[in-house]
């Protein structure tokens, strides 16, 4: 193939990328702030976010007090490392169901959610860091005649 008609088939290709390309508006109410709802395992937040100076509150209880672990702290926050955007905006949250670990993931969840509504410039870099996507595992449920969901009796010969 000659290198013309090659230029052509990619400029035909990258017309196509534009024209298929999902174009994401702001979503941000008429207080300045986005809104999402994040899920994990049983758990459910729903968060609100605006630009301020970097505050966490969930249940109207600070972050960091509410989850009471540190590395729960930096899994929720950690959408905002992923776009440098650490202390830009002041988050609030209601969370419900599960226990605090999939609380934690809930709450990165609607962060990112809550980014791309606010600039859906961020979208790419949530994406490919993997925090858009939610995580669908949950506890598989027991069974009949099992002491757990996989766990059966113990075989004894004698």
């Amino acid at each position: 193939m000659s290198s013309v008609i090659k230029e052509k088939i990619i400029e035909i290709r990258e017309k196509e990328a534009a024209e298929s390309a999902v174009v994401r508006e702001k979503k941000v109410d008429e207080q300045g702030r986005a809104r999402a709802t994040g899920k994990r395992k049983n758990a459910v937040a729903r968060v609100w976010i605006k630009k301020g100076t970097g505050k966490i509150k969930i249940n109207d209880q600070d972050a960091k007090i509410y989850l009471g672990r540190e590395i729960l702290f930096n899994i929720a926050k950690a959408p905002f490392g992923a776009v440098k955007s650490e202390n830009k905006f002041d988050v609030i949250a209601t969370i419900t169901g599960g226990g605090k670990s999939g609380q934690a993931g809930a709450l990165s969840h609607g962060i990112s959610k809550a980014l791309v509504a606010f600039d859906p410039i961020m979208h790419k870099t949530l994406r490919i860091a993997g925090f858009l996507t939610r995580d669908s595992r949950v506890v598989e449920r027991k069974k009949y005649g099992l002491k757990k969901a996989r766990k059966g009796q113990t075989y004894r010969k004698r």
